[in-house]
């Protein structure tokens, strides 16, 4: 797997002992955490890398499964034992990284992981309801217009203050269009738990303390998502961030540093 694909970029943010392993949501890059690790700075060193086909990393060549490249690639970065944030598609790498490499990752801060498949046993209904809400990037991705698929990915899971497509700069337009194929590359991993990581005893081994975190804005499949991984996982606790969406690490940085914090502070 590691012949298919060069290392991936690699960015540094913050001077903090603790060091954290940083992993960005999808059509994002590692720069998203900048605001965060300006915050904690003082506390912590992120490791953040860019995900293939984002930020500075090198373009996926869409040759064997994504989910499985990625987390080897994501491994590599844990030298030592490491607090593990991730954000969205993020969170899902990290909580792979939790089952598989439980005496390598210390902590987990799991922010609105994009777990579809606990929404479908726990909440069909809310499941459902992003499913219809989907259809229209699904739709672009399927004809193959990545821009308009960037566009709709990015304003489902933004709020109504979030800015608008035509006002984001035209480079960070072209960087989320250049990363949204990704999205179908990974569905049935995040809908069908094709890895099987709800078994039991692939939960049972994610056994580090873990915060699960969800904006009050959010889109409602994230809160059943978050408490049925709470209800699942043996060392897990949750929180809300009051006012953000599902983009809250980057919105409200000073909200998330500080739940952050106390999640750090109140571990052995």
């Amino acid at each position: 797997m590691k012949d298919l694909m060069p290392s991936v970029h690699v960015r540094t943010l913050g001077q903090g002992e603790r060091k954290v392993l940083a992993l960005h949501c999808t059509i994002a890059h590692s720069g998203a955490w900048a605001g965060l690790a300006g915050v904690l700075g003082d506390d912590a060193t992120f490791i953040a890398p860019d995900m293939p086909s984002h930020g500075k990393s090198p373009d996926w060549n869409e040759q064997g499964d994504l989910f499985d490249l990625l987390t080897e690639l994501t491994v590599e970065q844990l030298t030592e034992p490491m607090d593990v944030i991730g954000h969205s598609f993020g969170a899902m790498i990290a909580l792979r990284l939790a089952m598989e490499y439980p005496d390598l990752v210390r902590s987990a801060v799991l922010i609105e992981p994009v777990f579809f498949a606990v929404a479908k046993q726990d909440a069909p209904d809310l499941l459902a309801q992003h499913d219809h809400e989907a259809q229209p990037y699904a739709k672009a991705l399927a004809d193959g217009d990545m821009e308009l698929a960037a566009r709709l990915f990015n304003r489902m899971w933004s709020t109504d203050h979030s800015p608008r497509w035509p006002d984001l700069p035209e480079r960070t337009r072209a960087a989320m269009t250049r990363g949204v194929h990704l999205v179908p590359a990974v569905k049935d991993d995040l809908f069908e738990d094709k890895k099987g990581l709800l078994a039991p005893d692939m939960m049972s081994r994610a056994n580090m303390p873990i915060l699960l975190v969800n904006g009050s804005r959010t889109h409602p499949a994230m809160p059943a998502i978050c408490e049925g991984l709470q209800q699942r996982l043996p060392n897990a606790s949750g929180c809300v961030i009051e006012g953000a969406g599902h983009m809250a690490p980057i919105t409200h940085a000073r909200d998330m540093a500080r739940v952050i914090r106390d999640f750090w502070d109140g571990q052995p």
